[in-house]
């Protein structure tokens, strides 16, 4: 029966999928014209970051702190960052380990009304800065809840205690979610409630906002198994045709990490942007995860982290130009010189391995190609780590709370900030 659900609930909205030029006005709004990314016919190139703690800082709850929000944004556009990439909110209740605090969704379809609040905060003072947001709405790690907490929700089981650090237990656990009916159903239900939303410092719906630059169905979607691609490929697929069906101004991506993020199969990673819902593509690229780098020498294992990184983005460049979508680099990470967590351990080599992606772009604006932006991982600002992991309430910095705090932060001090101005400075 929840099969038959699903399926008439789709087939119901995809008369509305092929409506893809919006009969309201646009202006203002991030678009996609042939093949770039376009603000009122004019080309939009950008560097940006990962900011996922942003709807939190917003609130006036736990964790919540106003006066620092708005001076990490005075301090980001003043360097020349005007994208952030956002997480709308975790689910499930507080108590694992890895999991950020405060959460949104702590039942299906019950609400935390301060993070929804420190969302549309936080959206309000975008709004005032000519910055841009991605929204992303799910997880398929267990550090905001995502795919475990809707298996948990469905009564699939709990995610194994030790998350990701158990891998083969988590991986076994998180595969189940492409084929789960009743995760779709309550996740469907979610962005239903997400997407007739008003923002009540603006007066705005949400989906009237040209400050959101795009719905994210996740943060790096994975099937996790060779054998739920097919299912995998289809759950995306719905879920784009049911945002396009609740929204058709704004633009829709998947937040994929490219073929690390489709089990090592390019093409999976084409046939799921390929989908006509889908308006750009992303990557994202990790030289320490991926085991590009010598940890116990990070400058000198730098050279062979750029090449392989250009090497994956040429992969996907590839694939851009076959669908003639933009391509975002939306997520990449690198640790300090000695892979150390606090701010005075240099990030010379991080600064390089940044350059090195933020001159592409740079490059990419001044021939209008199809590389729009890149939001590194992650904003740090004038957070101060302190725990080696994070502990309540502690302050948010780049690294959600299952990793070392301040390993890919990018700080207010850390040299990075000089590179970031510089070739923010060069976009056209």
């Amino acid at each position: 029966m929840k099969r038959l659900i699903i399926a008439c609930s789709i087939a119901l909205i995809l008369p509305a999928c092929n409506n893809k030029k919006p009969s309201t006005s646009t202006q203002g709004f991030v678009q996609v014209q042939n093949g770039r990314l376009a603000i009122d016919e004019k080309p939009y190139y950008f560097i940006g970051t990962n900011f996922w703690f942003g709807a939190i800082l917003g609130s006036e709850g736990q964790g919540g702190n106003r006066e620092r929000l708005t001076k990490e944004l005075d301090f980001m556009k003043s360097i020349g960052i005007n994208n952030l990439r956002v997480l709308i909110g975790a689910d499930g209740y507080p108590g694992q380990e890895v999991k950020v605090m405060p959460t949104l969704q702590l039942e299906p379809g019950v609400y935390n009304d301060t993070i929804f609040d420190g969302l549309d905060y936080l959206m309000a003072e975008l709004g005032k800065r000519s910055m841009y947001a991605v929204l992303y709405i799910n997880n398929s790690w267990e550090w905001s809840g995502g795919y475990g907490q809707y298996l948990n929700w469905a009564g699939k089981g709990e995610v194994p205690k030790e998350g990701v650090r158990d891998w083969i237990k988590f991986q076994a656990h998180v595969a189940q979610y492409a084929n789960c009916d009743e995760c779709k159903i309550l996740f469907f239900n979610h962005i239903k409630h997400i997407l007739g939303r008003t923002n009540p410092y603006t007066g705005l719906k949400y989906t009237d906002d040209p400050v959101l630059m795009s719905w994210q169905v996740g943060n790096e979607p994975r099937a996790f198994s060779t054998e739920a691609k097919d299912a995998f490929a289809q759950w995306l697929a719905e879920t784009t045709a049911l945002i396009r069906s609740l929204d058709a101004k704004h633009l829709i991506s998947l937040g994929n990490e490219g073929a690390m993020g489709c089990e090592n199969d390019l093409e999976l990673y084409e046939r799921i942007h390929a989908d006509l819902n889908v308006d750009y593509i992303t990557i994202h690229i990790w030289p320490k995860n991926w085991s590009w780098i010598d940890t116990a020498n990070i400058p000198g294992s730098l050279g062979i982290a750029i090449e392989k990184t250009n090497a994956y983005l040429n992969a996907h460049l590839e694939i851009a130009k076959k669908l003639n979508k933009p391509l975002v680099i939306e997520e990449f990470g690198f640790p300090r010189d000695h892979h150390l967590y606090s701010r005075s351990d240099p990030s010379k080599a991080r600064d390089q391995y940044y350059e090195n992606i933020f001159r592409q772009v740079v490059a990419s604006s001044d021939h209008k190609g199809l590389l729009a932006g890149c939001n590194f991982w992650a904003w740090g600002g004038f957070g101060q780590p302190a725990h080696t992991y994070w502990k309540p309430w502690d302050d948010y910095v780049g690294d959600p709370s299952q990793e070392e705090q301040g390993l890919n932060s990018v700080f207010d001090t850390d040299s990075t900030i000089e590179t970031i101005r510089t070739f923010t400075a060069e976009l056209k």
